[in-house]
């Protein structure tokens, strides 16, 4: 059973779908669908670490951050 990662666009435009990398798309059929909920939902997951002079911060992006794994 496939799975995939949507979540909502910029300012409720409607439903995006995990594409692969960083990139987001609307188009249903250019989702990527994982073969496992683990592989959709470590996406989900995603943190970013960023470096601001001597210090690190990690945080969740909004787009994952509200993102859900979608069973088909």
């Amino acid at each position: 059973m496939p799975f995939h990662v949507k979540s909502t666009g910029v300012m409720g435009t409607g439903d995006i779908y995990y594409e692969g990398g960083d990139s987001w798309t609307q188009v249903y059929a250019n989702r990527k669908q994982f073969s496992s909920s683990s592989d959709a939902t470590a996406v989900k997951n995603t943190q970013v670490t960023r470096t601001l002079g001597p210090k690190s911060y990690t945080y969740q992006p909004d787009i994952y951050k509200n993102s859900t794994v979608v069973t088909e």
